[in-house]
């Protein structure tokens, strides 16, 4: 499926790209909108930001206890309605300096807020894409028939077919989501030494941009996983600096280097 939301501009600089996660409300509200700036300020070329969610099934410790800080430390709680607003001022503050932006969040709150709602919202909001971990393709009809003008991505693992890697590839937008490890998102002290093989396996079966994440947690591992993949996806290890928008900003920014091979 052809990018249609924008999000395929973080991989057309001639190199790999740097997809990096915040979680929305974390600490509270004013510390993830900093976190957002010192994200670009930091060099990232697309950025992933979580929704809070009570039961996030792909989510590690780092990530799970941010989403259940963000939701306890802002008053009435913070979801899909709030992330998408403070995506929208993120947005309209960075302006032509602002990469990509995905939501990631599952179904659930999707469904809650309607699809046709919530997709309307994220336009408006000049959200590029969004990832949902929980939607397989088989089930994802409805809301890519809602969602004209937002890129869908989808994910592939160490354990997907032939016939499913086919489908991702197809039915994906912007780029293809390569899980570089079976389980849940977290730091990791080594990466799959299979983990090329992988990739060179689902960039066979699609022609967009194919970037890693799960995993990769220090620069050295970003800079073996851009010499195989299109882009290096950054989430826990982000997360854990978030809270300091200083130290988020220089993290992201010696990540940065790695990937571009500086």
């Amino acid at each position: 499926m052809a990018s249609t939301g924008g999000l395929g501009r973080a991989f057309e600089h001639g190199r790999p790209a740097l997809v990096t996660y915040a979680m929305a409300g974390y600490p509270d509200r004013a510390g993830s909108l900093r976190a957002l700036h010192a994200l670009v300020a930091g060099g990232a070329d697309l950025i992933e930001l979580g929704v809070p969610y009570s039961d996030p099934l792909a989510d590690g410790p780092v990530i799970r206890d941010a989403a259940d800080t963000a939701r306890a430390a802002n008053p009435g709680g913070f979801g899909l309605a709030e992330t998408i607003e403070l995506a929208a001022e993120f947005l309209a503050e960075a302006g032509a300096e602002a990469p990509p932006l995905a939501l990631m969040t599952y179904l659930n709150p999707l469904m809650r807020m309607g699809l046709p709602k919530v997709a309307e919202a994220m336009r408006a909001a000049g959200i590029s894409g969004v990832i949902i971990p929980d939607l397989p393709p088989e089930m994802a009809p409805m809301w890519l028939a809602a969602s004209q003008g937002i890129d869908t991505v989808f994910l592939v693992a160490p354990t997907s077919t032939p016939e499913r890697l086919a489908k991702v590839g197809e039915m994906s937008a912007g780029f293809v989501y390569c899980v570089s490890t079976t389980g849940v998102t977290g730091e990791r002290s080594e990466l799959p030494s299979e983990l090329a093989d992988l990739v060179d396996r689902v960039k066979a079966s699609t022609s967009l941009p194919v970037a890693v994440g799960f995993g990769v947690s220090t620069p050295e591992q970003a800079r073996s996983v851009a010499a195989s993949a299109d882009g290096v996806v950054v989430g826990s290890a982000l997360v854990r600096r978030q809270a300091d928008a200083n130290d988020l900003r220089e993290f992201c920014a010696a990540l940065s280097v790695a990937v571009r091979g500086e």
